[in-house]
Order: C-alpha cells, then structure tokens, then sequence
C-alpha cells in the first residue's frame, strides 16, 4: 500500500449497505482515512485481492474499525471499504497494547 497516491473512496450499492448497517456514517469512513489510521495487511481474508484493516478514530473520538481493499478505475487508485463498524471497549485495549509495544 506504501506509494499508492489514493484519489478517494469508492461507494456504490455493493458496499454501503454493508458498512453502514453498523451503524457508522460515509463521512466518519472518510474522515479516518484522512486522518492517518493504522492500517494493517488482512492476509487471512485476501484469497481474492489484497484486504486491509485500518484502525482510527472519529472526531468524536470513536473507535472504529473498517475492512478495505484498493481499486485501480482509469488508472486512479481507490479505497473501497467492504466493512465498517466501531470497536467494543475490549478490541480498543488489546489495540492499544499492541501499538505500546
């Protein structure tokens, strides 16, 4: 993912009802994307195409968790979130940990 210039996200119905029956909004997945997230290779989900997961946080200071992959449409890169919905207390310490050590 390193030295991919992303342009924006891609939604469409394929995805939108999938990230936002968990109750997070289009513009707080775009907001964590724009502010600088931990992301993470999902190997385990990526039989198909690369997956990632990426880690951050709401201007309310929600954590959420997003599932994503990146298209290429006209030689443009996009992130196309698959799954979107915020941590539970318990996801957010083991996190943290991680990212102390």
């Amino acid at each position: 993912m390193r030295g991919v210039k992303v342009e924006g996200i891609q939604w469409d119905e394929g995805n939108w009802p999938k990230c936002g029956k968990h109750g997070v909004s289009k513009l707080e997945v775009e907001l964590l994307f724009r502010n600088d997230p931990a992301i993470i290779r999902d190997d385990a989900h990526s039989q198909t195409e690369s997956r990632f997961k990426a880690i951050g946080q709401t201007a309310e200071g929600r954590d959420v968790f997003v599932i994503f992959t990146l298209r290429c449409s006209d030689q443009l890169w996009y992130i196309r979130p698959i799954s979107a919905r915020y941590m539970h207390a318990e996801e957010v310490r083991s996190y943290e940990k991680q990212r102390e050590a």
